[in-house]
């Protein structure tokens, strides 16, 4: 199964009632395993969780902190980014040159990186003080 198929089939688990905008989200750990995720709606709305976030909190609750691909899907006129706080959330787990697919359910695909995504990426060199 490809990873964007694996994000296909979570995303009809997503949790949307308010906005029925379902996301799938499905990461490849350095390991070769996948983690998935989708997004969780709260009628609270900023309490909810972003299909990348849950794949990324499946990833490291098996033990594994570094990812080596990212998919993630959802029903839209065009491939839909992570917001800009999952950005930093791959960021962290994985290196700017990490492929990134994003795609739409009727199959359309665009291929970029975590560094396309979030260029000038703060990360841990920056606290680095020596």
């Amino acid at each position: 199964m490809s990873l964007v198929d694996a994000a296909r089939e979570v995303r009809e688990r997503a949790y949307a009632p308010y906005s029925r905008f379902k996301v799938g989200a499905a990461i490849r750990a350095a390991s070769g395993a996948v983690y998935r995720g989708c997004n969780v709606e709260n009628v609270a709305y900023p309490e909810g969780t972003c299909a990348e976030a849950g794949a990324i909190a499946a990833m490291v609750a098996a033990g594994e902190t570094e990812l080596v691909e990212v998919a993630v899907i959802a029903d839209s006129p065009s491939p839909v980014p992570p917001c800009g706080g999952c950005r930093q959330k791959l960021a962290e787990f994985g290196r700017a040159d990490v492929p990134v697919t994003l795609a739409t359910t009727d199959g359309t695909l665009l291929e970029t990186t975590i560094g396309g995504l979030l260029p000038g990426r703060f990360d841990a060199g920056h606290m680095d003080r020596t």
